[in-house]
């Protein structure tokens, strides 16, 4: 079926309230899997000896696995069905993030050291880049198809504040479960991917047909002209963003001379308020009207540009904290914005096809934002949070004089 011939305001593969909602809450279990990593397992490496650039390159090299695997599980998703995929991302994430935390908890008890246990850490970390990449193409390409072009910001809007609550999530339960120990909040995280991923099992329903099978659109190149732009935007965009999430923890610690536990506590916070606003921005402004993407952009990135600029400025933790209330309203803004756009530059029976690329840039961003954010840190530490912003300002300015003066929709 031609384009032409498909209503633009039917989703191609409707999905109830209470799908949708199960698909969230997949990444509100991914959402809280990966801050509890920023939160808890920086400074556990720090103290079973690593160096800032060790701890950043064990994640990169995940990192990059990770994004490299991601257009592979994403035409995985389209070949075996988008639920099959989440389930066993979800399940995969689950048990190679316990097969890190038996690596760390050697580490830590002395069982491991140098080089040995550096590169214990990275195998382990590797095999989650390779099996756990397909829930983020899934679950965006499912949202793609169960939205339309007039809803799809607010769609996939939503995915990304269920990754805001899993945010939430992340900290307050590892500064609750710390005092038990410290790997109990990863433990945490490790039954909550689990328990998500058997509950997906039994709710979404099946999404592969054999027409659909037969009838599915060649997958989109990396490289495509409509979709690499967008690609690119995202990109650095979470470049920018991978350096403050590998460096926070360690500003903290040193700018306010933290505790162990203490910095989980503080760093658990500062999370937990960025995504806070992100909720209260996605479900209180985005969800009920649905402003166009165009407009939403700029406004997002500058505000992201903002809260960088004041967390470093501003010595007391409560005004940082406030510093993150900002970015996290900014982010609510601009990701999702960016996302739609993506989609929404190609032919409607490859939106799900975009969506699911762009589900690459995150990891892909991480891979080299770590790695900067470390490198910079060292020089000194609120060059992370300064050329952060910098990065922001100069999107906002992009998507303020070019993103937004382009006709929303594909060719």
């Amino acid at each position: 079926m031609a384009d032409s011939d498909i209503d633009p305001d039917t989703p191609l593969r409707p999905l109830s309230a209470f799908q949708q909602g199960m698909i969230a809450f997949a990444s509100v279990a991914m959402g809280a899997g990966m801050t509890i990593n920023f939160v808890v397992v920086a400074p556990l490496a720090r103290k079973a000896d690593l160096s800032e650039l060790q701890v950043a390159g064990i994640l990169t090299l995940s990192a990059a696995i990770y994004a490299l695997m991601i257009p592979q599980w994403g035409r995985w998703a389209d070949r075996f069905g988008r639920k099959r995929i989440m389930v066993f991302s979800l399940m995969a994430m689950g048990f190679t993030n316990m097969a890190f935390l038996f690596a760390l908890e050697a580490a830590l008890a002395g069982m491991m050291t140098g080089l040995t246990m550096f590169f214990t850490l990275v195998f382990v970390r590797i095999w989650f880049g390779l099996l756990s990449p397909g829930l983020q193409p899934a679950s965006m390409a499912a949202m793609t198809d169960a939205t339309t072009p007039t809803t799809r910001a607010a769609g996939l809007g939503m995915l990304g504040a269920a990754m805001s609550i899993g945010s939430i999530i992340g900290p307050a339960g590892a500064a609750v479960l710390a005092p038990f120990g410290a790997l109990v909040p990863l433990w945490g995280s490790i039954v909550f991917c689990i328990t998500c991923g058997l509950l997906i099992g039994f709710t979404l329903p099946k999404s592969r047909s054999t027409r659909q099978s037969s009838a599915r659109p060649a997958p989109l190149a990396m490289r495509d002209a409509r979709v690499f732009p967008h690609l690119l935007f995202l990109f650095t965009y979470f470049v920018a963003v991978g350096m403050i999430q590998q460096t926070l923890t360690w500003f903290l610690e040193d700018r306010y001379g933290l505790g162990e536990e203490t910095t989980v506590l503080y760093a658990g916070i500062a999370f937990a308020c960025l995504a806070v606003m992100m909720v209260f921005i996605q479900f209180g402004y985005v969800q009920p009207r649905k402003p166009d993407p165009r407009g939403m952009l700029p406004m997002g990135l500058f505000l992201v540009a903002i809260g960088y600029v004041l967390a470093n400025l501003l010595m007391p933790f409560w005004a940082v904290c406030i510093a993150f209330l900002i970015v996290g309203a900014g982010a609510a803004l601009a990701v999702p914005a960016a996302n739609a756009l993506g989609s929404l530059s190609v032919e409607r029976h490859e939106q799900g096809s975009a969506a699911a690329l762009l589900a690459a840039a995150p990891p892909s961003g991480f891979i080299f934002g770590p790695l900067l954010g470390a490198g910079l840190y060292q020089i000194a530490a609120p060059l992370p949070l300064y050329a952060s912003a910098v990065v922001m300002t100069a999107l906002g300015l992009y998507a303020a004089l070019v993103v937004a003066r382009r006709p929303l929709g594909g060719s």
